[in-house]
């Protein structure tokens, strides 16, 4: 009898599958189990308990939690409207550039070379109360109060989210961008021979065509700031006294600082139903989007 091996391409995909399954599935199974246990780092044994869903009912009952939880959407649904209009107004001024085009492209992606930890501290140092450029300057402007950026509470989390809107602004700006420049002629032309207005071509027009674009930046920018950590803890920390505290900083304090990594990873998981939500409604709209193109075609 012949012998039965697997097929040329299941071996060919087999390293890549046991690569994925030690680094991904393994820890990820392991993590929720471990949410479902009172695992302390500093106790080991603990991790061989088992107590259900007693940590997600603790979360449920935990105020600085869902204070963290809607920190986060507030800070993701102000980021991403700021950030989508900024990036409109950009790769629209762009696009209309008659020269050096190609440099103003190169100059608009700047702030995504920079990791998110060397934007919080550049941020950090720009609003220090004492040496920071931004009271600096007001003081230059004849403001004599110094004013505490980081230490109150509702300054802080709009300097995170100056920090977060400056560096993922061009996100928006290059797919938009992409999308101005595959709009076709035909309608634009027809638009102004039958005496449409500029808003009204790109209220009817040109927007329609860019949604699929946007919706797809929207996407990505939402799982970003839904885990978002480097910029916060590098700025506040989650000071002052916990106010600009997002749901990755508290799962990285509950996990690593308080050493109880059952609970962080309950969090950790609630935070992922927080970033799919973002992502099934975006695509959705991006769905609609791509369907609305298809039947104006």
């Amino acid at each position: 009898m012949k012998r039965k091996f697997l097929s040329p391409p299941v071996l060919l995909l087999l390293p890549a599958m046991i690569i994925i399954a030690a680094v991904v599935l393994v820890p990820l199974l392991l993590s929720l189990y471990t949410s479902f246990t009172p695992f302390k780092l500093t106790r080991p044994d603990t991790l061989y308990r088992w107590i259900g869903v007693r940590n997600y009912m603790r979360l449920f009952e935990d105020y600085y939690f869902w204070a963290a939880f809607l920190r986060t959407f507030v800070v993701l649904t102000i980021a991403l409207n700021v950030e989508m209009l900024l990036g409109l107004g950009l790769a629209v001024l762009v696009n209309k550039a008659v020269s050096g085009q190609r440099a103003l492209r190169t100059i608009m992606m700047f702030p995504m070379m920079f990791s998110p930890i060397l934007v919080g501290f550049q941020f950090k140092f720009m609003f220090n109360d004492t040496v920071g450029l931004v009271n600096n300057a007001l003081q230059s402007m004849g403001m004599e109060r110094v004013i505490p950026w980081l230490v109150d509470e509702h300054l802080a989390l709009f300097s995170i989210l100056t920090a977060e809107i400056w560096s993922s602004t061009s996100v928006f700006a290059i797919l938009i961008l992409a999308g101005l420049m595959a709009i076709p002629r035909d309608p634009l032309e027809a638009a102004r021979v039958d005496g449409c207005t500029p808003w009204q071509t790109f209220r009817h027009i040109t927007l329609p065509y860019l949604m699929p674009f946007m919706f797809i930046a929207m996407t990505i920018r939402s799982l970003d700031i839904a885990r978002a950590y480097d910029i916060v803890q590098i700025m506040t920390a989650g000071g002052p006294a916990r106010r600009t505290e997002l749901l990755w900083t508290m799962i990285s304090r509950s996990g690593y600082v308080d050493a109880n990594m059952g609970l962080a990873n309950a969090m950790a998981y609630i935070s992922i139903l927080l970033s799919i939500f973002f992502t099934f409604y975006f695509f959705r709209k991006l769905m609609a989007a791509r369907r609305y193109m298809g039947g104006a075609q």
